[in-house]
C-alpha cells in the first residue's frame, strides 16, 4: 500500500477501538471493531488497492523456478502409530479415516489377525489387525505431552477389497524422496521386518514403510 493509499485508509480501531482508547461510540452495540462495518469497510478498501508495477512479474519469476533438485519429493504415504512403532503405507491406497469401532467376531473364522467386522457409514467392512499380523505390543505406547491421541480406523483398498485397520494414532500425510527411505535397522523385531519395504527418517520419527503388495496378499489370505 502507498503513503497516499494508507493515508485513506482511517484505522479508528487503533485510536479510539479495541486496539485504542475504548471511546468509539459504536463499540457498545458492536462489542468488537470486527463487527463495526467501518473495519469490515477498511478491509474491502485495502484488498480492492492496486497492484504494485512490478507484483505480476516477480511472483511469475518466482514460480517459474525450477524446484531445488534436494527438494524434490516423488512420493507420498499416510503415517500412523500402532504400539510404539511408526508405520506408513501409500497414500492412494487410503480411502476413509474413521473413529474407532468394536469388531464384531465372525462365526467360524478364526484367521490370524482377523478381528471381525466392523460398522463404518452403514456399511460392513472386514478388521484386521496389523498388531496381531507383525507382532506388534499394542500394550507399548509412547509419551507424547501436550498433544490428544485418539485411536482411528483407517479403511484401505487392497486388489479389489477395503479392510479397516485399528491404529492407536494418524499422524497425517507426509512426502518424500523415495531416494531417502533406508534399509531397515537389524534391531526391528522380525516379524515386522518381513512387512517392510525400507524405513523412512522424519525428523523425530524412523517411519516403517510398509511393502503394499506383501501386505495385500496377507490380508486377503484371512478372508480365505
Amino acid at each position: 500500500m502507498t503513503t497516499a493509499q494508507a493515508q485513506e485508509l482511517d484505522d479508528c480501531w487503533n485510536r479510539i477501538g479495541v486496539a485504542g482508547d475504548h471511546s468509539c461510540a459504536r463499540l457498545q452495540q458492536a462489542i468488537h471493531c470486527r463487527n463495526c462495518p467501518v473495519y469490515a469497510g477498511a478491509a474491502q478498501h485495502n484488498l480492492q488497492r492496486p497492484l504494485p508495477p512490478d507484483y505480476r512479474r516477480e511472483w511469475a519469476e518466482y514460480f517459474r523456478r525450477p524446484a531445488q533438485e534436494g527438494m524434490r519429493h516423488d512420493a507420498s504415504c499416510v503415517v500412523f502409530r500402532i504400539g510404539v512403532e511408526w508405520l506408513s503405507l501409500p497414500t492412494p491406497l487410503f480411502l476413509q479415516v474413521a473413529p474407532q469401532a468394536q469388531p464384531h467376531r465372525l462365526p467360524h473364522r478364526a484367521a490370524h489377525g482377523l478381528a471381525g467386522i466392523v460398522n463404518v457409514g452403514g456399511k460392513l467392512y472386514p478388521c484386521v489387525s496389523l498388531a496381531a499380523l507383525m507382532g506388534i505390543d499394542e500394550r507399548d505406547t509412547l509419551e507424547r505431552s501436550g498433544h490428544h491421541i485418539f485411536p482411528r480406523l483407517l479403511l484401505v483398498r487392497m486388489e479389489n477389497e477395503t479392510y479397516a485397520l485399528p491404529v492407536a494414532e494418524l499422524h497425517g500425510i507426509e512426502r518424500y524422496r523415495s531416494e531417502d527411505m533406508l534399509a531397515p535397522a537389524a534391531t526391528i523385531n522380525k516379524g515386522l521386518t518381513r512387512y517392510l519395504a525400507g524405513v523412512l527418517p522424519l525428523r523425530e520419527m524412523q517411519i516403517g514403510c510398509l511393502d503394499a503388495g506383501l501386505l495385500a496378499h496377507q490380508l486377503a489370505r484371512t478372508l480365505r
